[in-house]
């Protein structure tokens, strides 16, 4: 329960920068079509890995604001989710795996389809800690809520 709690805004924030990306793309924006279309494989599991997340989530809150009695249908339907984003989630990283390499290059931000972004480090530092901190702030509120589902009998 803490761990998923703790997920939420570092998980909110990654979905709201590659729907950024996602939207730009669409666009036609030319910076971001540089890079050339997605491989299609990660077009396809795309929605499906946003929509299970989204289910991952919003039940597992949910669960924890509606307490063990929740459990029936929507205890499920947490379960489920989670089976079909792992599963998804699992493909669609490796989708990735071709770009790798580069991600790793020192040389990655010096490659054409990025110039004009500048590096941004110090951004994605501050934007990561600061989710991290909200997660972990947002977690250890929500502690008190962890002990009917610690008591619950099954």
């Amino acid at each position: 329960m803490f761990l998923g709690i703790l997920l939420i805004p570092p998980v909110a924030l990654k979905m709201a920068s590659t729907g950024y990306r996602f939207i730009r793309y669409y666009t036609s924006n030319p910076r971001y079509q540089r890079k050339g279309v997605p491989a299609p494989v990660l077009r396809l599991t795309a929605p499906i890995v946003v929509a299970s997340t989204v289910v991952v989530f919003a039940s597992g809150v949910a669960l924890l604001l509606l307490g063990p009695s929740s459990r029936g249908s929507l205890l499920l339907i947490h379960k489920a989710s989670f089976i079909v984003w792992i599963g998804v989630t699992a493909i669609h990283v490796l989708g990735h795996l071709s770009d790798l390499p580069r991600a790793l290059s020192a040389k990655y931000e010096s490659q054409p389809e990025w110039e004009g972004y500048g590096t941004g480090g110090a951004g994605r530092i501050l934007s990561l800690s600061g989710v991290l901190i909200a997660g972990l702030v947002l977690a250890i509120l929500y502690i008190p809520q962890f002990g009917p589902w610690l008591h619950a009998h099954h």
